[in-house]
């Protein structure tokens, strides 16, 4: 049976939304890159809490990533071979795959002002991606213990995150029209028997255009944020 999570809603902490940087580059973004970018701006609130927070939505060309103690056993090739770039980071969960035609979202916020709860934080990513398939007409489900979103039997989004002192890293990574064939060289997020969908394949000719700025608004009012585009 799904989960029903629509009554976690997001705390308010203050009257009016909370300033924060939003970076929306127009290229894709290797993985290496947005990593740092994410961790410098870790850094910058620990050393200035005042420091507003930030959120990172873009693509990444074609990579895999393993969690923190992610197992070899779900990858289907020599790891010394990867057929992308592999990459073992400070994130939960087990491997998945990022490449063109999958938005990511990477929040770095400062859980303190907002719920100083991981499990909070997983459920609002999850409600995240649930407002941008209702905004699409799609009902999007969680399943009982696990992390992610699903449209029918198919996996749509990813989410897995690291945080040092309630500061947030990683995100999620939804599905949109991206190539399939790369997710048969893992066992996604170490789900054996789980499908891997994306959103076009129940709305023919959608684009990851049509879905990012569902996904800026649902950002935004989750957790209750006022963006300050960056170029």
């Amino acid at each position: 049976m799904p989960v029903d999570i629509g009554k976690l809603v997001t705390r308010r902490s203050s009257e009016h939304p909370a300033g924060a940087f939003l970076f929306e580059p127009s290229v894709m973004i290797p993985f290496e890159r947005a990593w740092r970018d994410q961790q410098l701006w870790q850094q910058r609130l620990f050393e200035e809490p005042s420091s507003p927070e930030a959120v990172w939505i873009l693509q990444h060309p074609a990579c895999y990533t393993l969690g923190r103690g992610a197992s070899a056993q779900y990858l289907h090739f020599d790891p010394n071979e990867p057929p992308a770039p592999l990459h073992r980071i400070d994130r939960g969960g087990e491997v998945t795959h990022h490449l063109p035609g999958q938005l990511v979202a990477y929040p770095v916020l400062d859980l303190q002002r907002h719920t100083p709860d991981l499990h909070w934080y997983l459920r609002q990513l999850e409600l995240v991606v649930i407002d941008v398939l209702a905004d699409l007409g799609l009902q999007g489900e969680c399943l009982p213990g696990l992390t992610g979103v699903w449209v029918g039997r198919c996996k749509v989004a990813a989410i897995g995150v690291g945080c040092r002192r309630w500061i947030t890293q990683h995100g999620l990574a939804l599905n949109v029209d991206c190539e399939l064939q790369g997710f048969a060289e893992i066992t996604p997020c170490g789900l054996v028997g789980h499908q891997v969908g994306r959103l076009c394949d129940w709305l023919p000719g959608l684009r990851v255009s049509d879905v990012q700025p569902l996904l800026r608004q649902s950002l935004a009012a989750r957790f209750h944020l006022a963006w300050t585009p960056q170029a």
